[in-house]
């Protein structure tokens, strides 16, 4: 029994409590706290928030590391998950801000400012301190960086570390999940919606998502204009974006091998097209009229198959310039970057860790297969001389001094910004510069979880004595209300603005809102109601500038108030 006191609370002879002490706690929080987080009731769970209720329980008996070592266990935590971050939302990071994404970013930069000003509305009226608002205002939107960054530019500010942070945080999580899933109840009875109606224009792809989805229709040729004319002239007639994969010809029980622009259409053939939404219709009155195709009836004469790029070779090359379609029997129909899928027009140039849809035959697609380099050994090797190399520059960036005007004191984008930065930038120029930042998303998403849960676990053990004497006081069920506010009345007003003003489908709307507030639970929520995948694209659209400015601004109220 004696040893198992000792690994709990420590051995008293060996700095810290001993290498073995601070291990088997800090796994033993993490552990419990990821086994309760599979638990669900109605589809929705904590998730990893248990990993920081576990380690305010175990901080609140006194099962604790030593200071020092809590501290730097924390921080690293927090650098390598933001880092992490970082690097997956760079790629895609600026491309989000075009076209559709312009309008649903703006949306997302109104709902980040009215939780913004909600917070400081409490903090003046109330006279909450603004640490605790801090804290308040991150558990309430459900985002750990900016709890992270909350307490990195306290502490830069203060030099001291301010427990409330984490308390408020971990006082208003729950609120922040529930809050976002009862406002959007109370949005669709507000809006009065159609719920076939709007899912009917989500599977379509119509409205916002067009220029980020892709749809596959089967249409019969019947248009005399069209017969005899090649794939390539009909491109130049319609000057739209769409690929035909496949041709079944008139009267023939085969498919046509491989469709390039040299391929002649005749009355009575049915194509396989790739398009936006919103060509389709173009291409329909073209073409002819879109019929039901069951293609596997053709057996494995073609093949389709997604691959991986992982090659340096290919980054930024045009679908032409790889001269697939004139080489091997095969064709790429679509390409999927950052969660957004593009049509494979010519002239469309590819990237490292792009997905690439090819059909054609089992011989062609294993020559692309060599020439993109998906091959599980390339995909298996972790490129790390990116990651190590952003921790030295993210380090440099965070201590860079500046000023903001009305701050009399020199300001520092921190360990939570500095990295953030530096990682955004390399996941976006790195390949432009021959600095392949590619990982696996298993091995990304190793890296990014493993920092999380360490700081989320060091983050409980370090106030678990204040969150209980908190919650227990009144100030503890004041802060739930706040939270609430915080959570609910920016993303009622924000639905109300996106649907009645920007005229956003509402399960896409509901994607956008969750990711407004980083909330992969309300997101899993909404991903429940429709057979679409418009809300986990809406949400992967605006996640990273949502990310970035819930992490900047959150440390610019620190800054001005703190």
């Amino acid at each position: 029994m004696e040893i198992f006191e000792k690994l709990f609370r420590g051995f008293p002879d060996l700095w810290g409590g001993g290498v073995a002490h601070s291990v088997m706690l800090l796994s033993l929080v993490i552990t419990l706290g990821l086994a309760l987080g599979k638990i669900k009731v109605k589809g929705i769970s904590f998730g990893q928030a248990w990993i920081l209720f576990i380690g305010l329980i175990f901080g609140y008996y006194y099962f604790n590391l030593d200071a020092h070592l809590l501290h730097f266990l924390k921080e690293f935590g927090l650098i390598i998950f933001v880092y992490s971050i970082g690097l997956e939302m760079g790629p895609g990071f600026f491309s989000s801000f075009k076209k559709a994404g312009k309008q649903l970013n703006a949306l997302v930069a109104i709902i980040i400012g009215l939780s913004i000003v909600t917070a400081l509305c409490i903090f003046y009226f109330t006279g909450t301190p603004i640490e605790s608002i801090a804290g308040i205002l991150s558990g309430a939107v459900t985002n750990t960086p900016g709890l992270g960054a909350a307490q990195q530019a306290f502490s830069d500010l203060r030099h001291i570390d301010a427990p409330a942070i984490a308390t408020g945080y971990a006082v208003t999580y729950p609120m922040g999940v529930i809050g976002v899933i009862l406002s959007f109840l109370i949005l669709r009875l507000v809006l009065r919606i159609d719920r076939e109606e709007e899912e009917t224009e989500a599977q379509r792809g119509r409205g916002h998502l067009e220029e980020m989805t892709v749809n596959t229709f089967s249409v019969n040729v019947d248009n005399e204009m069209i017969d005899g004319q090649t794939v390539g002239h009909i491109h130049e007639l319609l000057m739209r974006d769409f690929i035909i994969s496949r041709i079944c010809r008139a009267g023939s029980d085969k498919q046509q091998q491989v469709v390039n622009g040299r391929t002649t259409l005749h009355r009575g053939d049915t194509v396989l097209v790739v398009a936006r939404p919103g060509d389709q219709d173009a291409i329909c009155a073209l073409l002819g009229t879109i019929v039901e195709m069951d293609w596997t009836k053709f057996g494995n004469s073609l093949i389709s198959r997604q691959l991986l790029i992982t090659r340096s070779s290919v980054q930024d090359k045009t679908i032409a310039q790889l001269n697939i379609g004139s080489s091997q029997e095969v064709n790429i129909t679509s390409v999927n970057r950052s969660g957004v899928d593009l049509v494979a027009t010519p002239t469309l140039k590819l990237q490292m860790g792009d997905t690439v849809n090819v059909v054609g035959t089992e011989l062609g697609v294993s020559h692309v297969e060599k020439k993109v380099g998906a091959s599980m050994r390339r995909m298996s090797d972790p490129n790390l001389i990116p990651i190590f190399l952003g921790l030295v520059l993210g380090c440099i960036v965070a201590n860079i001094p500046f000023v903001l005007p009305g701050i009399p004191e020199n300001l520092r984008l921190g360990l939570t910004g500095g990295p953030l930065v530096v990682a955004i930038l390399i996941g976006y120029f790195g390949p432009k510069y021959n600095l392949v930042n590619y990982n696996t998303l298993s091995s990304n998403l190793m890296l990014r979880e493993w920092g999380l849960y360490i700081f989320l676990a060091c983050l409980g053990l370090g106030t678990g004595r204040v969150f209980v004497d908190t919650i227990a006081s009144e100030s503890g069920l004041q802060w739930i209300g706040y939270g609430l506010a915080i959570t609910m009345i920016p993303v009622i007003i924000g639905g109300l603005i996106g649907r009645l003003v920007f005229h956003i489908n509402f399960f896409t709307l509901m994607g956008v809102l969750a990711g407004a507030n980083t909330n992969s639970p309300a997101l899993a929520y909404a991903n429940e109601m429709t057979q679409s995948d418009s809300p986990s694209v809406g949400y992967s659209t605006v996640y990273p500038f949502a990310m970035f400015l819930r992490v900047v601004t959150i440390q610019i109220m620190i800054f001005a108030l703190g």
